[in-house]
């Protein structure tokens, strides 16, 4: 196998494989690049789903990018907030209750 680029993931924490490019042509596709691991950016992939399904996020609007944008910077911790709510309900037994 060819030289595979190992990153200090900033979301699991531990030194795994990188991106083989960046994702985003943008400063945070750089960051994900730099300090996000192959591994936690599929997490991603998997949970951004989530999101576009709860808001019907058009991701071919700037309004949609921004926000999907927006997410992903939350979730691997390069910006402060909270993720948005989304309507994925847990498989039995993972219930929580109503605020």
């Amino acid at each position: 196998m060819s030289d595979v680029r190992i990153v200090h993931c900033k979301k699991l924490g531990k030194d795994l494989p990188g991106l083989s490019r960046p994702p985003y042509k943008n400063d945070l596709g750089k960051r994900i690049y730099e300090e996000v691991s192959r591994e936690a950016w599929d997490q991603w992939l998997k949970d951004s789903v989530k999101y576009i399904n709860t808001y019907r996020v058009d991701l071919t609007s700037k309004q949609g990018q921004d926000f999907m944008f927006k997410q992903c910077a939350v979730y691997f911790g390069f910006e402060e907030g909270a993720l948005a709510d989304t309507a994925f309900t847990p498989a039995a037994g993972g219930e929580k209750p109503d605020p």
